[in-house]
């Protein structure tokens, strides 16, 4: 148990715990923003009852997950003027830009427009409540891109030089436009927009099938149905190249990170592998796969070989060989958990499955998949640049906070257990209300809001015919129809 001694390992363990813990709601909260903005152009076109309460549902689950979002990521940013304040140092130059980007300019843009959502859906015409929907949705995304940006850098840093002074080395950015599209932002942007995305879909496709499940508001289930299949789709395609350019620029910038990702200790042409396990002591892998695959998918040549693990550095490769590669392969594994969730939600809508709940029970859990997805993805960047916190310039171990000891990390680990757990309990409990609810609670509050505004319109009518005089005219009415 000297790890509980060990500052390092504590704060990245408390790191890796509040990124893996906050990036359950990001992805969550940009897919559904996504569907919000497509209910929400629904709702412009018709304005029926039906895609009014679904635009209401949908707005209600975008605002839970964008508030516990923001309640987790705040205290990442804590953490990097306490326990990595050397790393802060290093790097200040640079983050300087893309953090204060994303928050002056895309979190107040998605904060604005949510804000709307929320409270001016009778405040505002339906075009700007249209409009609003997808601007929050796009600042949910410009947000995204400026975090890719920073952390981007740290893969494949460029657009900078060392300077020295008195505390020593730190990073100062020579050009702003090479740093922000280093070689790795754009094809990780992508990934990760597709793949949050994706999220979305499939909560969408998992909501629908749990009200077609209970045998509730058919129509507007099988809309949400429809929507969520169609979108998967969508970003089912889209997936291919972006997972390709990501796997090409990793090979390109990270060839140690791509050998631990198929578990190649010597130099070689690199399988693909289907599944398998890593023998980190005697430095063997056991694998079902094609030999030469990942070289043809980098290179179209399946003779092209990529350096090994034993070709680097010992202490400039991973030690996590194992985790990396059951991450990678378990997260391409659900990609094609997805693809099949999108298949069944298309056969169900075309009732091909019929009188068969099963599918129906898939497609309710099918969100688990991109979810666990993204977590695996996540953990195969982060591990696999491990022992470079900055890629080539600077190490995990040296960009520590001496300041702070090994207990008072360990005290804050545990509180942030506590409150997360809390957090976590509160969002569960919110969201089981507003789905068992369903678009049913928005379709009564309608109804009743649209009763209430017809006796303020009898009440608010002229009234210089005098009420004789109506009940007068409706009894000549009458009496002419007869």
């Amino acid at each position: 148990m000297g790890w509980l001694n060990d500052p390092v390992v504590l704060a990245r363990i408390q790191f890796g715990l509040t990124a893996l813990y906050h990036y359950i709601f990001v992805p969550v909260s940009i897919g559904v923003g996504l569907v919000t903005a497509v209910m929400a152009s629904k709702w412009y076109r018709d304005g029926s009852k039906e895609n009014d309460a679904a635009l209401r549902f949908w707005v209600r689950l975008y605002a839970i997950n964008f508030a516990v979002g923001v309640a987790t990521g705040i205290t990442m940013e804590f953490q990097f003027g306490t326990n990595w304040a050397d790393y802060s140092r290093f790097v200040g130059d640079i983050f300087g830009a893309p953090l204060a980007a994303e928050a002056l300019f895309a979190f107040f843009m998605e904060s604005v427009f949510i804000g709307i959502l929320i409270f001016g859906k009778n405040r505002v015409s339906r075009k700007v409540y249209r409009l609003s929907a997808w601007l929050s949705w796009a600042g949910s995304l410009l947000s995204a891109l400026w975090i890719i940006i920073a952390n981007s850098w740290m893969q494949t840093p460029a657009g900078y030089k060392i300077a020295y002074d008195a505390n020593g080395a730190k990073a100062q950015i020579t050009d702003f436009l090479a740093a922000a599209l280093n070689p790795s932002t754009l094809p990780r942007y992508f990934h990760v927009a597709v793949a949050v995305l994706t999220m979305g879909a499939l909560v969408c496709i998992g909501v629908g099938a749990y009200y077609l499940l209970k045998g509730r508001v058919q129509s507007i289930a099988k809309g949400f149905l429809r929507t969520g299949v169609i979108l998967g789709a969508i970003c089912a395609v889209a997936m291919l190249p972006a997972a390709h350019q990501q796997a090409l620029t990793v090979a390109r910038t990270q060839p140690a990170k791509l050998a631990a990702m198929e578990g190649q200790y010597e130099t070689g042409p690199v399988a693909l592998s289907l599944f398998g396990w890593v023998d980190e002591q005697n430095q063997q892998t056991y694998a079902l796969g094609i030999p030469g695959g990942t070289s043809v998918l980098a290179d179209m040549d399946p003779t092209v070989e990529y350096l090994g693990l034993n070709d680097f550095d010992a202490d400039e490769t991973t030690p996590f060989v194992n985790l990396i590669f059951q991450s990678y392969h378990l997260m391409v594994a659900l990609y094609g958990a997805i693809i099949l969730v999108v298949i069944l939600g298309a056969l169900v809508l075309k009732g091909k499955l019929a009188n068969h709940k099963w599918p129906l029970v898939i497609l309710s859990l099918g969100w688990i998949a991109p979810i666990a997805a993204i977590e695996f993805g996540w953990m195969v960047t982060e591990f696999g640049r491990y022992p470079w916190i900055v890629y080539g310039e600077l190490k995990v171990e040296d960009a520590i906070s001496l300041a702070v000891p090994a207990w008072q990390v360990l005290i804050t680990i545990l509180l942030f257990l506590a409150v997360y757990t809390l957090l976590f309990v509160v969002w569960a409990r919110m969201l089981s209300k507003t789905v068992k609810a369903g678009p049913e609670a928005f379709l009564a509050e309608g109804e009743a809001a649209a009763k209430d505004a017809a006796v303020a319109d009898a009440d608010s009518a002229p009234s210089y015919f005098g009420a004789d005089a109506t009940a007068d005219a409706a009894a000549e009415k009458g009496g002419a129809s007869a």
